[in-house]
C-alpha cells in the first residue's frame, strides 16, 4: 500500500504542476499576471526499525514570483511617463495655434503696422487709409480665433479631467471589490494568487490617471493613498474624485482636483502633491501651460490695442476731431477670492501703467497683515512685491499693473488676479471710416525764417505725457488737449555753451516767458504740454521754432495733409514691448516661449518613458511568462507524471501477483 500513495501523491503532485504551468502558459499574454510555481514538500516518512521509509511528495502552496519593490517603482515611473507623455500631447496642440508664416497673427501684426507707411506718404488717400482699417480687423479677428481655439483645447482637457475623475472612482471602486475578496479568502492561509495580480493590475491602471502609495493591512487589503495622505481606497471602501473650479479663488476658472470622502466635504488638493499621472499632467497643463500661452497672447493684445489706443486719441481725424480708440481693450480686471477683499487692476487710464513693463503672468496679492500691509507675487517666477498700504488710493504700480484695493482682506486671504486671461478673446476693431484714422499731428511746427543755426526739425509727435520734472507751466499749459497754449509756443535758444532755449506763450503780446533756462541737448525730445519736439543740430543765439495747435485758425486745414500721428503709429513697431522685443518681433518671442516649453515637455515624456520602460521590463523578468521555460517545465512534468503512473502501475502489478499468490 506504501508504494500506491508514494505514487499516487506523485501523481497527484505532478498533475498540480501540469496544471499550474499550462495556468502560465494560457496567461502569457494576460496583462498584470505573476508567473506561478509549484513548492513541492517531501511528506514525512514512515519510522520503522530499518529507518524512515519515505512516503512520496505533496504540493505546499502555489508561489507567485513577484517583487513588491520592482511592482511599486513600475507603477510610480508609469504615473510619471504618463503625466509628461499627455501634458507633452496638449503642448503640441498649443504650439500649433502660435503658428508662423503668412497665415499666421505675427503676419498679421507686421501687415497692420507696414500699412501705415502707405497713410504716412499719402494722408489723404481714403483706399490707403482704408487698407490700414482692414488690416487692423484682420489682426484682431486673428487674435480672438487664436484666443478661440486657446478656449477649445481648454474645453478638450476639462472633459477628458472629468472623464478620467469618472475612472478613477470606478477603478477604486474595483480595487475595494477585489480587497474584500481577498480578505474573505486569506484565512485559509494560502495566497489568492490570482486576485492578488488582479489587484495589482487594476492599481497599475489607477496610476495611469493619479500616482497613488499602497499601505498593506494585517487582513490581506491594501490602502490606496493619493495626495500624500487621502485614502481614495481603504479595506472594502472607495472615495470618490472630481475636477472643478478652485473654490480659493471663485470666478478665475483656476481648476482643480478635490477629493470627496464617503459621507464628507470635498477637500481640494494642491496641484503639486499629485505627484503623477494623467490628471496631474492635465492640470499642470491648463493652470500653467494653457495659462501662459493665454497670458501670452492677452499681453500682445493688450499691449497693442492700449498702446495704438493711446497714440489715435492724440491725433487729428481727417475732420479734425481727436482721434477715437481703435480697440476694444477691458476697463478694469477684476481680482477673485473667497474672503472678503475687493480690488482690481483699472485700465482705463492709459497713464495709469505701462504696457511696455507688461510681464505674461498672474498675480496673487496676499495679505500678510498688519492690514492692509501685503504682498503682491508674480506667479509665473514667483517674484514679490511688498506693500505697506494695499488700499492706498493711488494704487500700487507692479509690472506695469495698477493693482488697488477699496477693501482690505483679512490676514492670510489671497486674491487672484488675471489681467491677460480674456484680453485677446475680446479684442474688437472699434473704427470703421478711414476718415476717423487719426494721421494727423494735432500740432504744427515751424523753424524760424532768420534761424542762422543748423537746427533741423527730426521728429515731432502728441504724447499725452505730462511736463518732465524741472518744467513748470501754467495749468492751462500742462494738457495734452490742446496740446499748446492759443497762438503756439515758441522756443528761443540761446548758444551758449552750454545751449539753453526759453519757451514764450506766443499768444500774448508781448509772448510771456512761461519757462526759461531750459537745457538743450541734439537729438533729445523736449517735452512740453504732451507734445514732443527732437531737434538736431547746433543753434545760434536768437535761433527760434514755433509750435501751435493744428486746428489753430492761422493755420487753415494744414493738418489734413500731415501725417504726424501716423508717422508715430508706425514707430510704435519699434519699441521694445514684449521681454525686450519690439512690437513687431513680439510675435516671435510669443511662439519661441511656447515651443521652448513643448520641447521641454516632450524630453521629459521621452525621459520619463524611458525609466518606466526599464523598470516594467525589470518586473517582467521577475513575474513575466517565459514561454521556451515554460514548455521545458511541461515536458519534465510530463515525464515525471508518466514515471508516477509507472509507479502505480507496478504497485498494482505487485498487489496482484500477491493476492494471486496467497489464493493458492
Amino acid at each position: 500500500m506504501s508504494l500506491l500513495n508514494v505514487g499516487a501523491r506523485a501523481l497527484l503532485a505532478n498533475q498540480v504542476a501540469l496544471q499550474t504551468t499550462g495556468h502560465n502558459i494560457a496567461n502569457v499574454s494576460t496583462a498584470g499576471y505573476s508567473r506561478q510555481n509549484v513548492a513541492m514538500e517531501t511528506v514525512q516518512g514512515q519510522f520503522t526499525g530499518s529507518g524512515y521509509i519515505g512516503n512520496g511528495v505533496q504540493v505546499a502552496t502555489i508561489l507567485r514570483n513577484h517583487s513588491e519593490l520592482l511592482t511599486r517603482q513600475a507603477a510610480a515611473a508609469q504615473a510619471v511617463q504618463a503625466g509628461d507623455t499627455v501634458r507633452a500631447e496638449r503642448l503640441g496642440q498649443l504650439q500649433d495655434v502660435f503658428q508662423g508664416g503668412t497665415s499666421g497673427l505675427g503676419a498679421a501684426i507686421t501687415d497692420m503696422l507696414n500699412s501705415l507707411a502707405d497713410v504716412v506718404s499719402s494722408p489723404t488717400d481714403i483706399t490707403a487709409r482704408t487698407v490700414t482699417l482692414t488690416r487692423m480687423n484682420e489682426m484682431a479677428a486673428r487674435m480672438r480665433s487664436s484666443a478661440e481655439q486657446l478656449h477649445e483645447i481648454a474645453y478638450s482637457v476639462n472633459e477628458q479631467l472629468q472623464n478620467d475623475a469618472t475612472r478613477i472612482y470606478s477603478l477604486a471602486k474595483s480595487i475595494a471589490d477585489v480587497n474584500e475578496q481577498i480578505a474573505r479568502v486569506k484565512g485559509n492561509g494560502q495566497s489568492p494568487n490570482d486576485l492578488l495580480d488582479k489587484r495589482d493590475q487594476l492599481i497599475r491602471e489607477l496610476n495611469q490617471f493619479i500616482q497613488t502609495t499602497q499601505i498593506p493591512a494585517d487582513d490581506g487589503t491594501v490602502g490606496v493613498f493619493i495626495g500624500g495622505s487621502q485614502a481614495l481606497v481603504l479595506g472594502d471602501k472607495a472615495s470618490e474624485v472630481l475636477v472643478a473650479e478652485s473654490q480659493q479663488f471663485p470666478g478665475s476658472q483656476l481648476t482643480q482636483l478635490f477629493f470627496k470622502p464617503a459621507g464628507g466635504a470635498p477637500v481640494e488638493l494642491n496641484e503639486g502633491m499629485l505627484g503623477g499621472g494623467e490628471v496631474a499632467g492635465l492640470l499642470r497643463f491648463a493652470n500653467q501651460d494653457l495659462a501662459e500661452g493665454r497670458n501670452l497672447l492677452g499681453r500682445m493684445a493688450l499691449a497693442i490695442g492700449t498702446t495704438l489706443n493711446h497714440q489715435q486719441t492724440l491725433g487729428l481725424t481727417l475732420e479734425g476731431q481727436p482721434g477715437k480708440p481703435l480697440f476694444s481693450t477691458p476697463a478694469s480686471v477684476v481680482g477673485h477670492t473667497s474672503g472678503t477683499a475687493v480690488g482690481s487692476i483699472d485700465l482705463s487710464d492709459s497713464t495709469q501703467f505701462s504696457p511696455t513693463e507688461f510681464a505674461a503672468s498672474d498675480y496673487e496679492v496676499r495679505f500678510t497683515g498688519p492690514a492692509p500691509a501685503g504682498q503682491i507675487i508674480r506667479l509665473s517666477d514667483g517674484k514679490t512685491t511688498a506693500v505697506a498700504d494695499l488700499t492706498d488710493p493711488a494704487g500700487t504700480m507692479v509690472d506695469g499693473l495698477t493693482f488697488k484695493f477699496t477693501t482690505a482682506g483679512a490676514v492670510n486671504e489671497r486674491v487672484l488676479f488675471k489681467p491677460f486671461a480674456s484680453a485677446a478673446a475680446n479684442i474688437q476693431s472699434l473704427v470703421y471710416s478711414p476718415r476717423d484714422l487719426a494721421a494727423a499731428n494735432p500740432i504744427n511746427a515751424a523753424m524760424g525764417t532768420s534761424n542762422a543755426g543748423t537746427l533741423q526739425l527730426a521728429e515731432l509727435k502728441a504724447t499725452g505725457q505730462p511736463n518732465p520734472p524741472g518744467l513748470v507751466l501754467p495749468p492751462n499749459g500742462d494738457t495734452a488737449t490742446p496740446p499748446t497754449y492759443p497762438g503756439g509756443i515758441q522756443l528761443a535758444f540761446t548758444a551758449g555753451p552750454p545751449a539753453t532755449y526759453d519757451v514764450y506763450n506766443r499768444g500774448t503780446t508781448p509772448p510771456t516767458a512761461v519757462a526759461t533756462g531750459q537745457t538743450f541737448t541734439p537729438g533729445v525730445p523736449i517735452q512740453i504740454n504732451g507734445w514732443s519736439i527732437t531737434l538736431q543740430g547746433t543753434p545760434k543765439d536768437g535761433d527760434t521754432v514755433n509750435v501751435g495747435n493744428a486746428l489753430d485758425p492761422q493755420y487753415g486745414d494744414i493738418y489734413t495733409r500731415n501725417a504726424g500721428n501716423a508717422s508715430a503709429l508706425m514707430a510704435l513697431r519699434d519699441v521694445k514691448m514684449f521681454d525686450e522685443s519690439s512690437l513687431a518681433d513680439g510675435y516671435a518671442g510669443l511662439m519661441a516661449q511656447v515651443g521652448t516649453r513643448t520641447q521641454s515637455a516632450q524630453y521629459a515624456a521621452k525621459l520619463s518613458g524611458s525609466i518606466a520602460s526599464n523598470l516594467e521590463a525589470s518586473r517582467t523578468a521577475v513575474s513575466g511568462v517565459n514561454l521556451d521555460e515554460e514548455a521545458a517545465r511541461l515536458i519534465q512534468y510530463q515525464q515525471a507524471y508518466q514515471a508516477s503512473a509507472k509507479m502505480l502501475q507496478i504497485a498494482q502489478n505487485i498487489f496482484d501477483n500477491l493476492i494471486q499468490t496467497m489464493g493458492r
